[in-house]
């Protein structure tokens, strides 16, 4: 019949506290990264998601903000309690986020309203207009990434979702968004001048 005796506490092991683990993060030890995740991983989560409204943009930055945290480990001294430097740097890269959004999304919606807002009859300035805009558009395209180009053209010409275009390339969806993201960014700077 076992007994409980104190003395078999002694004996589990202790859990590590945040500093400790944090040292460890800095000698690069794996497991360290993994204890911190399973302590605050939903943590992270549950703020991403509130900001975010996305299930798949809450899981992306979750894995971020653990991803940058293995990168560049912080001193357990200088931020006090981990759970509330992980609350505020996820919601800062949210709104990031929420922000980036929104600026890529104004942008598409302008540079399309711009291309689309044709008048019935198109006099011959609106026609050339038009085609200049096409070929610039054309032209930025072919300084992008073949990974990039595709997944926007995919996006935009076929009008296919990101998972259907993961499916499609047989690629990890977070390699598609990836993709997409760095192309629309880039599209963005090449087009800048002829949208202002």
């Amino acid at each position: 019949m076992p007994s409980s005796s104190p003395d078999r506490n002694f004996s589990e092991p202790l859990t590590p506290s945040d500093a400790t683990l944090l040292d460890s993060l800095k000698a690069k030890q794996p497991e360290a990264l993994g204890c911190l995740y399973d302590r605050y991983g939903s943590v992270v989560y549950g703020v991403a998601l509130k900001v975010l409204q996305s299930q798949q943009e809450a899981e992306d930055l979750t894995q971020e903000i653990f991803l940058s945290l293995w990168q560049r480990p912080i001193d357990p001294a200088k931020h006090g309690h981990l759970v509330r430097y992980l609350i505020a740097m996820t919601r800062s890269r949210a709104i990031d986020k929420l922000r980036s959004r929104s600026r890529i999304l104004n942008l598409v919606q302008r540079w399309g309203q711009n291309v689309t807002a044709a008048t019935p009859a198109p006099t011959p300035f609106e026609e050339a207009v038009f085609n200049e805009r096409s070929q610039q558009v054309r032209q930025a395209l072919t300084q992008l990434s073949e990974q990039q180009r595709q997944a926007i053209e995919l996006a935009y010409d076929a009008g296919l979702s990101q998972s259907e275009i993961a499916q499609q390339l047989d690629k990890p969806l977070g390699t598609v968004k990836s993709w997409t993201r760095q192309g629309l960014v880039k599209l963005k700077q090449l087009l800048q001048d002829s949208i202002d």
